[in-house]
């Protein structure tokens, strides 16, 4: 590894691991997956004491307490809807800086001004806030595996059906963290890239659901698939294996974008003549 790689490594993990940044997205992704089983669960304890007023009122929550109450596969699917749903929205913004931002505040000259390589520049956040990401959402996921058992009634989650959720949900994360450190480092705006990726983490699942493409080695989708596993279970080699199809096509869209953004950072014109360095 070259000096400026190894340089490149240290800023990078000076600029997550050294602030609160890190900290901020740890409490996040890993505190949302277990308040939201904690406030299903609590909200059907309540219900279930207000039945008597809800009785008066002639309505009838006894379904919807036992519904509540019934599963861990519930809590377990609310954990992964909030880490690959709410937790995502916080950590795009949170690495707006790294994903762009730096390029558009001229904090450091990237990178030939400098006489620094694109590899260097890019190469290690690639590495460290992808990887990072997909530790943190597994995690995460695990975590609220005992707190959906302890919560509710019946523990219908298996083992195997866990570590799957946690390694799609993982790649899930992985996967927007990639396109956007490669639309946020290729255009200097990283807000934009943001705002684009939040959109189509919202918009694109429910189009894809809606034409009957949710399951289809979608990347888009593996947050549905996450879900869908700890619902269904690892009942069959095949289920597994579209959904390890689905992992290694989503990997390959993650290296797209690396060289992508690479390509975007070599391209780079750099004009000296002026007062300041324009990229």
């Amino acid at each position: 590894m070259s000096i400026q790689t190894r340089a490149g490594f240290k800023k990078e993990y000076l600029a997550f691991f050294r602030t609160r940044t890190f900290i901020i997205i740890a409490c996040v992704v890993i505190g949302l997956s277990l308040v939201n089983p904690l406030l299903v669960s609590g909200l059907g304890s309540m219900m279930d004491s207000m039945s008597d007023i809800y009785d008066e009122m002639g309505m009838d929550v006894s379904g919807m307490t036992a519904f509540l109450a019934s599963s861990a596969a519930v809590g377990m699917i609310l954990s992964i809807e909030a880490v690959t749903g709410t937790s995502l929205i916080v950590v795009l913004l949170l690495l707006n800086k790294t994903a762009g931002g730096e390029l558009k505040k001229r904090s450091i000259i990237i990178p030939k001004s400098a006489g620094l390589r694109s590899f260097a520049y890019i190469f290690p956040k690639f590495i460290i806030y992808p990887i990072t990401i997909f530790i943190l959402a597994f995690l995460a996921i695990l975590a609220s595996w005992p707190l959906s058992v302890w919560l509710f009634e019946v523990n219908d989650v298996t083992v195997d059906s866990v570590l799957l959720a946690g390694v799609l949900s993982g790649v899930s994360m992985m996967f927007y963290v990639c396109c956007h450190l490669a639309l946020g480092t290729a255009t200097g705006r990283a807000g934009m890239s943001a705002a684009v990726l939040i959109s189509a983490s919202i918009i694109l699942p429910m189009v894809f659901a809606a034409v009957d493409l949710e399951y289809m080695f979608n990347p888009f989708a593996l947050g549905t698939l996450a879900s869908a596993a700890v619902q269904l279970g690892v009942t069959s080699g095949s289920f597994l294996t579209d959904n390890l199809i689905s992992i290694a096509f989503a990997l390959g869209i993650m290296l797209v974008t690396y060289l992508i953004a690479l390509f975007a950072q070599n391209a780079r014109k750099i004009d000296n003549s002026g007062d300041e360095i324009e990229l």
